[in-house]
């Protein structure tokens, strides 16, 4: 049950509200070192109880990062990389907009002004008033 945006590509919202959660970054790390496991497994690696390994399958499941697939009586789970690389996508586009952004400013702060194009020959010194005071 991945979720989907309406366009049908992955659902980013979910996917890091998934990832923001440190034991379920721990469990897609376990999951990520092996091709499949179960809940089981994974409780074993990690300081958190089967039930809530359960629980944190359940939301990356939700999100699209991980799929279960039924193998007797048990469940096992595997890395879905569509979800991972659509947030990896995203975090990519943005850092490239930003580093646009930021090139845009700099540009805008090394540029000269009206001002330092002309050679004034005024004695006033910077800071300095051009009235003179009686």
């Amino acid at each position: 049950m991945s979720a989907a945006a309406a366009d049908g590509s992955p659902d980013i919202d979910r996917i890091f509200t998934a990832l923001a959660d440190p034991t379920r970054r721990l469990v897609l790390e376990v999951l990520g070192e092996r091709r499949e496991c179960s809940a089981s497994a994974i409780a074993r690696e990690t300081p958190v109880t089967r039930q809530a390994v359960v629980k944190h399958l359940t939301v990356l499941d939700e999100a699209g990062l991980i799929e279960g697939r039924r193998v007797g009586r048990e469940v096992l789970f595997r890395v879905r990389p569509e979800g991972l690389r659509a947030a990896a996508a995203w975090m990519t586009d943005q850092a490239a907009a930003w580093d646009r952004r930021l090139r845009r400013l700099k540009e805008l702060a090394e540029a000269p002004t009206a001002d330092q194009g002309h050679n004034h020959t005024s004695s006033h010194g910077p800071g300095e008033s051009r009235r003179r005071t009686s």
